[in-house]
């Protein structure tokens, strides 16, 4: 039974994971031999031909020798790396052609005629192989497109055999018309052979996905190269009438094709084309606009008659200042069509590249814009989730925010439902520091995050600011689907950076608004404080006015009328005289006491001269119910201090007296904490229940102003059947 689990994780102490590296597959020994067979034919093929054929210029020679020393070459690497694929031997199949086709040549154009014995006879055969291998040629050029990016052919084989078939009768009725050789039906097919091709690799390309996706993107990115290198070819001949040789033009055009060989046979470079190709294909376009508008402007209208040999030195001039002219012009449309084209080129690029019009870091550009435009959060992180999915070609992104370890998946394309994660204190730690990570990350961190997910493609970002996890970018790809990209990867850092310095400003924002808030509501409190104390003071003045008239008042005016009966008594009834005399002296006491009674009530004059906890006695000494006073600090403090405190002590008692019940008794405590003095008053009445209070009573109104006047707090306890707890705390210096 063959053993299918998955290769062993290894993870290192900090939690990171890699996967063991997997032993490189068995090469086929028959490939291998046919490579190594090919690649020897191409390079003896190249370099036989200008030993054979003098005529052919060094340079050509050298040109030549290096164009088919690198297919070969980048054919051997990749077999090397790639055993099993037949890729690299079908690439080395039309580079050998190719070669052959040119030594044949060369040994045909160095004996043309009158050759004897064994030459003849190599003659003969470089005769019947020439058109063969050139026939070919195009046949295995569709036979390498048709099997990117591994040479698994899904086209129809016996399709690929018939073109095969087809070429060798091509070959043998070119070979029937020596001695000349034409070569339109050799470009015929080629041209049929590249287009079945390269449709064929379209329609794969669009199906692909994941690494075979990107390796066919080198060759894609080798294509766009060489067009541009044929553009550029192009237009300097037209121009100028330089490069000479369009053969040789075309051998260097096609050079990147080896190079997309050597980096799509490469595990490391094969994941690193998404950027370098839509940044070729933009360029190729760009390119070719600007040759268009040399050739259509500088050639189109210089009208450069054809015999320039009658040309004067004033017509030479005039012809040199119209050219001038022109490239100025030229380069002038070229400028103004460069930002239009460029975009659009983008675009086109990008959706070849990404399916999309946009590229993979657009998002990092529009959410600055976004962010500017004050758009709620909520709709800017789901904005951010589309455009990561459309962008990135995910089959779900997500966005998780929180704090304090508890994060929640607040938004996610598609949408499912809100889910919640909580993470212990060394979790966080790993998570802030870990960068972007993968799946064998988060099977040790976070496997709640893979619930539902196993064998997707995962990438997730912490969202953190100032070592603080404010949530998790998610993006995930579905089974098979493309690997990221180290592009990705630095895309998706930047953008968690920015989204975790947002959430951290909202963070800043709603402090910021409670405490808006909080000022407001103290100072709505201040205001209605200072109302009521402003009323209560004029409260106050009315009743020492209603006090003083009601009570001290009509004592001294009855004492006033008593005076005056007692002295007219003294000159008739001496006795009665001094009988109203002493009922005068008990009533002037009375009055004494009152006022005494009076000033006592508007301030104790015991409180003043004895301190807060002789004072307190002497208010549970006349309270109605038993009290009994804790005072564990002795100590004087500023009047306005030992005042609201007496107060507010004065005024729970009272309170309790009313409402406690029959049995209760009080408590009153106050000590020292720290730079605050603490009171309390505890009664074991009835109580009441706290909830059902729909707001404060006139006691307790007046008991919060007068700790608050001195920055204070005050507290209220209460239950049914538990009595009432009063508490506060002063500030004291």
């Amino acid at each position: 039974m063959t053993n299918t689990t998955a290769p062993p994780i290894v993870v290192s102490q900090l939690g990171w994971a890699r996967e063991r590296p997997q032993p490189r597959e068995a090469p086929s020994p028959g490939l291998a031999l046919l490579g190594a067979f090919l690649g020897a034919l191409a390079l003896a093929g190249a370099i036989s031909a200008p030993l054979v054929d003098r005529r052919v210029a060094v340079s050509t020679q050298v040109v030549r020798c290096v164009v088919v020393g690198c297919f070969a070459l980048a054919g051997a690497f990749a077999l090397s790396r790639r055993p099993s694929e037949r890729q690299p031997v079908l690439g080395l199949t039309c580079t050998a052609l190719a070669g052959a086709a040119t030594s044949l040549s060369a040994l045909i154009a160095a004996n043309p005629h009158g050759a004897s014995g064994a030459t003849a006879t190599w003659i003969g055969f470089a005769r019947l192989g020439e058109p063969i291998a050139l026939a070919l040629f195009p046949v295995a050029v569709m036979h390498f497109l048709l099997g990117l990016p591994d040479g698994s052919c899904r086209f129809s084989r016996r399709a690929v055999g018939v073109g095969y078939l087809a070429g060798v009768g091509v070959g043998l009725a070119l070979w029937t018309r020596r001695p000349s050789l034409p070569l339109w039906p050799i470009a015929l097919e080629l041209a049929v052979g590249v287009a079945v091709g390269v449709a064929v690799s379209e329609r794969r390309y669009a199906r692909s996905a994941g690494l075979e996706r990107q390796r066919m993107q080198w060759f894609g990115w080798a294509s766009a190269l060489s067009v541009e290198a044929l553009l550029v070819a192009v237009g300097l001949r037209l121009l100028w009438g330089w490069p000479h040789h369009p053969a040789l033009v075309v051998c260097v055009a096609v050079t990147p094709f080896a190079t997309a060989i050597v980096m799509a046979g490469t595990r490391r470079f094969a994941t690193r084309i998404d950027r370098i190709l839509a940044h070729t294909v933009s360029l190729a376009g760009l390119t070719g606009i600007v040759v268009v508008v040399y050739l259509v402007v500088v050639l189109g209208l210089s009208n450069v008659p054809s015999d320039q040999s009658t040309f004067g030195l004033s017509q030479v001039e005039h012809l040199l200042h119209v050219r001038l002219a022109l490239s100025m012009a030229a380069a002038a449309i070229a400028a103004l069509l460069y930002g239009p084209a460029r975009f659009r080129l983008g675009q086109i690029a990008n959706r070849i590249v990404y399916g999309e019009r946009e590229a993979p870091d657009a998002v990092l550009r529009t959410f600055g814009s976004r962010l500017s435009r004050a758009i709620p959060m909520d709709e800017l992180l789901l904005q951010v989730a589309e455009s990561l999915r459309k962008t990135l070609g995910l089959s779900a992104a997500e966005v998780w925010t929180g704090a304090g370890g508890r994060l929640e998946r607040s938004v996610s394309v598609p949408d499912v439902p809100v889910r919640r994660l909580t993470l212990g204190d060394e979790e966080q730690l790993v998570v802030a520091r870990a960068g972007v990570t993968g799946t064998a990350w988060l099977e040790v961190w976070l496997p709640a995050i893979l619930e539902g997910r196993e064998g997707s493609v995962l990438r997730v970002a912490p969202t953190t600011h100032s070592g603080q996890v404010l949530g998790l970018i998610v993006a995930v790809r579905p089974p098979g689907g493309d690997q990221f990209t180290a592009d990705d990867d630095t895309m998706l850092t930047e953008l968690a950076r920015q989204v975790g310095l947002a959430l951290h400003n909202v963070e800043l924002d709603s402090a910021l608004q409670e405490s808006l808030e909080e000022v407001r509501r103290q100072a709505d409190e201040l205001r209605a404080s200072r109302a009521r104390i402003v009323a209560a003071s004029d409260a106050a003045r009315r009743e020492i006015e209603r006090n003083l008239h009601d009570g001290a008042q009509q004592h001294l005016v009855a004492l006033a009328v008593n005076v005056r009966l007692a002295r007219r008594l003294a000159e008739t009834d001496l006795g009665a005289s001094l009988e109203l005399l002493d009922q005068l002296g008990e009533d002037l006491q009375d009055a004494v006491q009152e006022l005494r009674t009076l000033a006592h009530g508007i301030y104790p004059p015991l409180l003043i001269d004895r301190g807060l906890e002789e004072a307190l006695r002497a208010a549970a000494g006349r309270a109605a119910l038993p009290t009994e006073v804790v005072a564990g600090d002795r100590g004087r403090y500023a009047p306005e201090t030992e005042a609201a405190v007496y107060f507010c002590c004065l005024e729970a008692h009272q309170n309790a007296g009313k409402h406690a019940g029959e049995g209760a008794s009080a408590t009153v405590r106050v000590w020292r904490e720290a730079d605050r003095l603490a009171f309390e008053v505890a009664d074991t009445g009835a109580g009441f229940d706290m909830s059902g209070v729909v707001g404060k009573g006139a006691g307790f109104v007046n008991m919060s102003d007068r700790v608050g006047a001195v920055g204070g707090v005050l507290q209220v306890d209460s239950s049914p059947g538990n009595g009432t707890t009063i508490a506060g705390r002063v500030p004291v210096t």
